[in-house]
């Protein structure tokens, strides 16, 4: 649970289906007790590779504690906006350890009373909407500007300047974690721990910030293979009758994610000017008010299975292999849409584009539904019930 300390503010049927849903099942991390046993105080040990990775890298070990991709991936986030703000290193570490604290840095969909997301923060308590503190941009802002308002946070002894952020029942959380936190703040931390701070433009009044981002573990292993096809449907415009899902939670996650036609592709991205494929699935359910994982990885597993593209519903998510994935590990995702269309980022030179369901349909290896809707909209060739 999270209190402000100021006023700041996820035409065809799917042959073996259900085989393809069963082998993306978990990492396996049975031998990771052995791993653990050797890692030392502040060393990062890897547990799996880029092939079960994402932008934050795969699996890993420190201070006894295994991280998964996805909670890498929204270390990785909260370090980037940290760069994006031009603010010193110890409010990246300040953050993760936070995060550990209150949801082992995952976008959880629940908490103690109202709190959500990464950092459990309450929209009662004036932290936003559900829909902004379900993305984690949007929760790392607001996490920060409560710190930096706090006068000398960044000399406050351990812990400290997390707990007057959080305001925590149990303060004694967070310094325990600083060590852990600095140790995974290392793996994508540029620059210099202090950067120089931003300066005002005296033409414009914004502030100039030093263009630097976060490292991203592992490459890019998250675009499409799918050949384009602009003579069939439109990637950035909606065809003339095309209509919104009936259900208010598929509309909302729908109408976001058009928003985002011609956004570019950016790996690791989350919003708002730019999305890797993850990244916009995560946004588009955040704007419906419902959290889910930041990666493929572990968007793979979000909600429940639909069994085929018979039962397609607006605001499904449809897994492929992808440019570097595999039927067992899909790399890819798009959103339905209704109307036999997918919102998709596509790759870095082609950004936020319509297709057709037509194109991926020989390819796609799971179906993940977030929500059941309370008012289903009728899928292509199908009945409404999954």
């Amino acid at each position: 649970m999270t209190e402000p300390a100021t006023t700041s503010g996820g035409g065809g049927s799917l042959a073996m289906i259900s085989a393809a849903v069963t082998a993306v099942v978990a990492i396996p991390i049975a031998t990771t007790a052995i791993v653990l046993g050797t890692a030392t105080a502040g060393a990062v040990v890897a547990l799996s590779g880029c092939d079960r990775g994402g932008p934050g890298g795969g699996s890993v070990a420190v201070h006894q504690q295994v991280l998964d991709a996805d909670q890498m991936d929204i270390a990785r986030t909260i370090v980037d906006v940290v760069h994006q703000r031009g603010l010193p290193r110890r409010a990246a570490v300040l953050a993760v350890s936070a995060g550990m604290v209150e949801s082992a840095l995952r976008n959880l969909n629940y908490g103690d009373r109202d709190s959500l997301g990464v950092f459990q923060q309450r929209p009662s308590q004036g932290w936003g909407t559900p829909t902004q503190i379900l993305n984690p941009v949007y929760a790392t802002h607001t996490f920060l500007d409560a710190l930096i308002a706090l006068p000398g946070w960044d000399t406050m002894p351990p812990g400290v300047a997390a707990q007057a952020v959080q305001r925590s029942a149990y303060p004694d959380r967070y310094a325990p974690r600083e060590d852990a936190a600095a140790a995974i703040v290392a793996q994508f931390w540029t620059g210099p721990d202090n950067p120089t701070p931003p300066t005002s433009d005296a033409d414009s009044g914004t502030e100039a910030i030093q263009a630097v981002t976060a490292k991203t573990r592992c490459p890019d292993l998250g675009g499409s293979n799918i050949p384009l096809h602009p003579d069939t449907v439109d990637p950035t415009t909606l065809p003339v009758g095309y209509t919104l899902p009936r259900d208010s939670r598929q509309a909302a996650a729908v109408s976001f994610a058009l928003a985002q036609l011609g956004k570019p592709y950016v790996w690791g991205a989350k919003g708002p000017d730019s999305y890797d494929c993850s990244g916009l699935m995560l946004a588009s359910w955040a704007a419906a008010g419902v959290g889910i994982p930041a990666g493929t990885m572990n968007q793979v597993h979000a909600g429940h299975a639909v069994a085929s593209l018979a039962h397609i519903q607006p605001g499904d998510l449809l897994f492929i292999p992808g440019s570097l994935g595999t039927p067992q590990v899909p790399r890819h995702v798009g959103i339905y849409a209704g109307h036999g269309l997918i919102v998709n980022s596509y790759d870095s030179s082609t950004g936020v584009i319509l297709e057709p369901l037509s194109a991926w349909a020989d390819q796609i290896v799971s179906i993940r539904r977030v929500v059941t809707p309370s008012t289903p909209s009728l899928p292509p060739g199908g009945s409404a019930t999954t």
